[in-house]
């Protein structure tokens, strides 16, 4: 797009956004939010009543967009019009819907062996080895580069992740071990797992599609997506006792409420705690 296509209202939010350092992905997401809705208002965004905004959320929930997709919508338009306008508002009748929370899922850890083992190839299976065995994220694995591996210290660094923070997690000798295998064989310069044009990182979805095949040849039958195996690092190092807030800093989580969900699948943990039931003296009957 050339800078005579950008229209003086774009531009100026751009350099809203820009002062506020919001990730570029975040930008490209208000933008196209904001454009979606002045095609849906039929006129410049800007014109927008609070009726209309309302309207326009209607227009979301029951076209059937997702509980986050509306979310996503709604703080991005809270922004345009809170920090472009000045009309914060117009936006008081398009509130946060309160997404159901689910659980999980989670491998056991011989479903991570054989997915990992499963794995297209030796970059794979390491980049897959870091999701699971430092807990990261997909676009913390592909953003990753050869300086970020501590040997000396045996730490990851994971810089601007979720949130634009840094953090360090755990480097495992097992998982040294394999990405030294990996550089020795490939070679990456900058990207510890470049793309198919090394300037370029591996993309998540080439991450998450090499994840459902490891999956698929392995014949798991659970939901796997790369976030899963995110879930069972927590999972599985809640079930070796480690510390609740530890398993938070490493995850990079901001509230502990959120890693706390981990406590309801950890199920080693919960097969460990008696019942009450079993302190009782009672007689089981004879089968009739």
């Amino acid at each position: 797009m050339t800078d005579k296509a950008i229209s003086p209202l774009r531009r100026r939010m751009i350099e809203d956004m820009t002062i506020r350092k919001l990730a570029p992905k975040t930008q490209a997401s208000y933008i196209r939010a904001v454009r979606t809705f002045a095609v849906f208002l039929g006129r410049s965004p800007d014109q927008a009543s609070a009726e209309d905004l309302r309207r326009y959320h209607l227009h979301l929930a029951s076209s059937g967009v997702s509980v986050p997709s509306q979310n996503a919508t709604v703080t991005a338009l809270r922004f345009f019009f809170a920090e472009r306008l000045r009309r914060s508002t117009v936006t008081d009748r398009m509130p946060f819907v309160r997404e159901p929370r689910r659980l999980p899922v989670v491998l056991s850890p011989e479903e991570v062996v054989r997915l990992l083992e499963a794995a297209p190839g030796l970059k794979y299976r390491a980049a897959l080895s870091v999701a699971y065995g430092a807990g990261l994220r997909a676009n913390e694995v592909v953003s990753l580069k050869i300086g970020d591996i501590d040997s000396t210290r045996m730490v990851i660094r994971v810089e601007q992740g979720k949130g634009g923070k840094d953090r360090y997690v755990m480097l495992s000798a097992h998982l040294l071990e394999l990405l030294r295998a990996w550089w020795k064989i490939a070679r990456p310069q900058g990207w510890l797992f470049p793309g198919q044009n090394p300037v370029n990182p591996l993309t998540t979805r080439q991450l998450n599609r090499a994840c459902h095949a490891a999956a698929q040849a392995a014949a798991i039958d659970k939901r796997v997506s790369l976030h899963t195996l995110r879930h069972s690092f927590a999972t599985h190092l809640l079930e070796q006792k480690v510390d609740i807030r530890v398993i938070q800093v490493l995850l990079g989580h901001k509230k502990l409420d959120t890693t706390a969900l981990y406590s309801q699948v950890a199920t080693k943990t919960i097969r460990e705690v008696t019942s009450p039931l079993e302190r009782l003296t009672m007689t089981v009957p004879p089968p009739a």
